[in-house]
C-alpha cells in the first residue's frame, strides 16, 4: 500500500500551519473574541456575528503572515529556529505562498465588510498593511521596528470592539494601549535571548550588542511601568470596579520588578523569567478585565 500521498498531504498541512503562522495567531483570535465580549457583555453577544468575526480574522492574520515570510525568505534561512520554515526550506513553492497570501487576505476583509461591518473590515487592513509593509522591512532598517510591530498586534481586540458594534472610543484606544504596552516586555525579553541570531540574520533589533542586558532592561522597565499605569485609565472613567485597579497595579508592578532584576543579573535565566511572566499576565489581566468590566 502506498503512503507517500498521504504523507506530502499531512506536510503541506504542517507546512501551510507554519506559513500562516496558526500558534501564533491564535493569540490574534483570542485576543479579538476578548474585545467582542467585552463591548457586547458576557449575556448579550451574538454567536453569528461572532463566528463571522473570527473568520474574518483568521483568514486576514494568516494571509499576513505568508506574506510576511514571503518578504523574509533570506532573513530566515540564516537563522536555525526559521531555516525550516516551508519557503527557505524549500518545500513550498514561492507562487504557492503568495496565492495563499492573496486569496486569506483578500477573503478576510470582504467577509468582515459584507459579515460583519466595514469598521472591523478597516481595521483588518490596517493591521495588514502596517505588519506586512511597515514593520517587515522595517526590521532590515531600524530598531524602532520593535515599537511599529505592537502596533498590529494591538489592533485585534479592537476589531472585536468594534464587530460587537462599539465605536472607536476612549474604550477601544485603552485595548489597543494595554496590548501595544504589553508586548513590549514581551518581544524585547525574547530578542535579547535570541539577540545573536537577529545579528546574524541582519535583523535591527535593540538587543543588538546589548550583551549586558542592561539597555534591554530599561526598556523593559520603561513599558512595563506604562503597563502598571494603565489600569488608572478605565478606573477613571468609570468602566472599571476597584478589584481591576488593585489587581492591574499589582501585576504591572510585578513585570516592573522583574525587568528590573534582568537588568541587575543581565542572564538568559532573568529575561526568562520576564518573557514567561509576560506570558501569565495577559490572560490574568484580560481575566480580571472581563470580570471587572460594567
Amino acid at each position: 500500500m502506498n503512503h507517500e500521498p498521504s504523507v506530502k498531504s499531512s506536510m503541506f498541512r504542517q507546512d501551510l500551519a507554519v506559513l500562516t503562522k496558526v500558534r501564533l495567531n491564535t493569540f490574534v483570535l483570542v485576543t479579538t473574541c476578548f474585545g467582542y465580549f467585552l463591548a457586547s457583555g458576557l449575556s448579550a453577544w451574538n454567536g453569528m456575528v461572532l463566528l463571522h468575526t473570527i473568520l474574518g480574522t483568521a483568514a486576514a492574520a494568516f494571509g499576513s503572515a505568508a506574506f510576511n515570510q514571503l518578504m523574509e525568505i533570506d532573513l530566515d534561512a540564516r537563522m536555525a529556529r526559521t531555516a525550516d520554515r516551508p519557503l527557505p526550506a524549500k518545500r513550498m513553492d514561492v507562487l504557492v505562498a503568495f496565492v495563499i497570501g492573496v486569496l486569506l487576505s483578500a477573503f478576510g476583509m470582504v467577509h468582515l465588510s459584507v459579515m460583519v461591518n466595514k469598521m472591523t473590515a478597516v481595521l483588518a487592513l490596517i493591521t495588514l498593511v502596517t505588519y506586512v509593509f511597515v514593520y517587515t522591512p522595517m526590521k532590515r532598517k531600524h530598531s524602532v521596528n520593535t515599537l511599529i510591530g505592537a502596533v498590529p498586534g494591538a489592533i485585534p481586540p479592537m476589531m472585536g470592539w468594534t464587530a460587537a458594534g462599539g465605536s472607536l472610543d476612549a474604550s477601544a484606544w485603552f485595548l489597543f494601549a494595554l496590548l501595544f504596552f504589553w508586548q513590549l516586555p514581551h518581544f524585547i525579553a525574547i530578542n535579547w535571548m535570541c539577540r545573536e541570531e537577529y545579528e546574524t540574520a541582519g535583523y535591527r533589533m535593540w538587543s543588538n550588542g546589548d550583551v549586558s542586558g542592561v539597555k534591554s532592561a530599561r526598556l523593559c522597565l520603561i513599558f512595563s511601568a506604562c503597563l502598571a499605569l494603565l489600569p488608572l485609565w478605565p478606573y477613571v472613567t468609570g468602566h472599571v470596579a476597584w478589584p481591576w485597579l488593585v489587581g492591574g497595579l499589582l501585576l504591572g508592578a510585578r513585570m516592573m520588578g522583574l525587568s528590573r532584576n534582568f537588568g541587575k543579573q543581565g542572564d538568559r535565566a532573568s529575561a526568562r523569567r520576564l518573557f514567561l511572566y509576560t506570558l501569565v499576565y495577559l490572560p490574568v489581566a484580560l481575566g480580571l478585565l472581563l470580570l471587572c468590566w460594567r
